[in-house]
């Protein structure tokens, strides 16, 4: 990689992912070049089998390419073993899942904490920051309800929380509106892009949510595997 690329937050370089069912291969992605820079804020969407989930998944260290490198803040996620992977996740990848994949017996802080509390560190100083967040996102005086205490615009609120709170590399949202009506999934869009510009966090979504494209300030439209479009606005 060059210096523009070690500058880069994420890249993905001629990316192939083949799935074998039964005697057939599924080709996800073909050749998949794609670069994101600090403080992005993109979409990439396209129809069911376009293959960006499985994107998401490969620069989210879930998955493994069948060839090709990917790449996060210069690290070569190929050339990483699986303790390296895990510890990338937890330190520098932020989750956000349609399904919220919030813990049930923990409470909105105790969710909100989780990867803070897996780096360690001071319990006072968690505290504070876990504090602040929940109250940036309109959470205030509902750290110690449930999940199941909570609205499904409220569950997602705390999740993004989880996914910042540990100041990523990146925030990777698999469909983070799937779940929500139209009103909490602006709500929730609000926040994110308040949190992209005022915090610099680097957002990439996965989506067929016209809402998100809508917001989105670069756009990546993907077909059959590859960049079908790639626009800023």
């Amino acid at each position: 990689m060059d210096e523009a690329d070690v500058k880069s937050v994420v890249k993905l370089e001629q990316v192939t992912k083949v799935y074998r069912q039964g005697a057939v291969d599924v080709h996800a992605l073909r050749g998949l070049d794609l670069t994101v820079g600090k403080g992005e804020f993109v979409a990439i969407c396209g129809p069911s089998g376009s293959g960006k989930t499985t994107a998401l998944n490969l620069i989210g260290a879930l998955d493994r390419t069948t060839s090709g490198e990917v790449w996060l803040e210069g690290n070569n996620l190929n050339r990483l073993n699986r303790q390296q992977l895990s510890r990338l996740r937890r330190d520098r990848i932020g989750f956000v899942f349609q399904a919220y994949n919030l813990i049930p017996v923990l409470t909105a802080f105790e969710n909100a904490e989780a990867v803070l509390a897996l780096q360690g560190g001071s319990a006072a100083r968690r505290q504070e920051r876990v504090m602040a967040l929940l109250a940036e996102v309109g959470l205030k005086g509902m750290e110690h309800r449930r999940p199941h205490e909570l609205s499904g615009g409220q569950q997602q609120r705390v999740a993004i929380v989880r996914a910042i709170a540990a100041e990523p590399a990146v925030v990777l949202a698999d469909e983070p509106t799937a779940n929500v009506d139209s009103e909490t999934a602006d709500n929730l869009l609000e926040i994110m892009g308040r949190l992209n510009q005022e915090r610099g966090v680097t957002f990439i979504f996965s989506t067929h949510d016209s809402r998100v494209m809508d917001r989105a300030r670069r756009l990546v439209r993907m077909v059959d595997g590859r960049v079908a479009s790639d626009s800023k606005s």
